[in-house]
């Protein structure tokens, strides 16, 4: 009797040392460059690209949505691992700070203060500038949430400005306050046990995805709902984050199909061309995704290092830097080409020199706090005895105790 199976599941399929996520991020991070380029040079009649055709999201929105929909993939499976609730926030936070702190740094001190001079042809009244003063474009970003999107009044005579009327010198790093919002969710849906049950963590997800498809449908009062949800992004982002925690949680049982993926893909590109992209086409897309992910065999891209973070949080900075010069009136591709090449420095000193050495920290503590949980450990541990029943708990330490009262039976 010959054995017969089916098409591998992700747990199956899915190789967390071996896939090409990292190449998929990486393209991910150049297709918003290339649609920021509307808005930032003037191209594509001054919009981003993808609204020429869809009434819903340009390509740079989707290329978000795919970076929201591996991040709820692997921080959903990192933080159903052993790692503390401290631990895990501490890993997020050195993989989102430090580079964002030096693109702020490098914004403040190199890249606005060269197209000062560009503007008004001397250095001088730069750092004394009191519009947008330099000296505060650090404190009022460096927690994600952008409170001076511009410095010294700079901007009226580049395509941004003309265009829009408006002056930003990193317009994507805004997505960023959603992204670890998102963090803070699956830390602390793990922290009360959330991850722990399938079922409830299933349940939120779906509810995440309903109500983002309700609100772009125009079904009720989603906004009325709760003051969070007044804000139209906080849907669109978790939705795809949310489907990728469903990966993450039922990766045994949702399978790897060629052919699903090719329908997944048409069904992607028919809503995002006719509507529906936001309610139900994007998860087709992100299941092709996951797809290419496990297919596609560019599984050392990140060999040399993983740049498509640095590829994000330099690139729309360096692209208006470029309009001060004039670089968008030599054209497209001199435009483009330049900017790939300047980005791909920026990113790849950005990892050897910042991410790499602060990811190295990730299991990193300080010898005096060591030395203090040590010697608390067996206070705590008496604690836990008297407090932690372990019929009634999924923590770490009920699992423990299950595991040394079956071994004793």
């Amino acid at each position: 009797m010959s054995d017969v199976r089916g098409p591998l599941s992700i747990a199956q399929a899915f190789n967390p040392r071996s896939n090409s996520l990292d190449f998929l991020r990486w393209l991910m991070a150049f297709l918003v460059i290339f649609s920021h380029s509307g808005p930032v040079a003037g191209f594509y009649g001054g919009h981003d690209l993808g609204v020429q055709i869809s009434d819903e999201q340009s390509l740079g929105g989707v290329a978000v949505a795919g970076f929201f929909f591996f991040s709820g993939f692997l921080i959903t499976k990192s933080r159903m691992g052993r790692s503390t609730i401290w631990r895990y926030f501490w890993r997020r936070c050195l993989r989102i700070f430090p580079a964002f702190w030096a693109a702020l740094v490098l914004t403040v001190v190199l890249l606005a203060p060269i197209a000062w001079h560009l503007e008004k042809g001397t250095f001088d009244g730069y750092w004394s500038a009191a519009v947008e003063a330099p000296t505060t474009y650090f404190i009022d970003n460096m927690f994600l949430t952008l409170g001076q999107r511009n410095i010294a009044g700079l901007g009226e005579t580049v395509p941004y400005f003309l265009n829009h009327g408006a002056r930003d010198w990193n317009g994507s790093a805004w997505t960023l306050s959603y992204e670890f919002l998102c963090y803070i969710v699956v830390g602390l849906l793990g922290l009360f046990g959330a991850l722990a049950s399938k079922r409830f963590a299933t349940a939120f997800a779906v509810v995440v995805i309903a109500l983002n498809a309700l609100q772009w449908l125009g079904a009720g009062n989603i906004a009325g709902l709760n003051r969070v949800l007044a804000d139209p992004f906080m849907l669109m982002f978790f939705a795809p984050f949310a489907f990728g925690m469903l990966f993450a949680l039922h990766g045994d049982k949702i399978i790897i199909d060629d052919r699903i993926a090719i329908g997944m893909l048409g069904l992607g590109l028919f809503t995002y061309a006719f509507g529906g992209w936001n309610v139900i086409g994007q998860y087709g897309f992100l299941y092709f995704l996951m797809w290419v992910g496990v297919r596609l065999p560019l599984t050392r891209w990140a060999r040399f290092g993983d740049f498509s973070y640095g590829i994000y949080i330099y690139a729309w900075p360096l692209m208006t830097l470029a309009t001060y010069f004039g670089l968008q009136k030599y054209g497209w591709i001199v435009y483009h080409v330049v900017i790939v090449v300047a980005v791909h420095l920026l990113a790849i000193g950005s990892w050897h020199l910042i991410e790499k050495p602060a990811m190295s920290l990730k299991d990193w503590t300080p010898k005096p706090l060591t030395a203090f949980l040590r010697w608390m450990s067996p206070m705590t541990t008496r604690v836990k005895r008297r407090i932690v029943n372990p019929d009634f708990s999924s923590t770490r330490f009920a699992e423990t105790l299950r595991t040394s009262e079956g071994s004793k039976s």
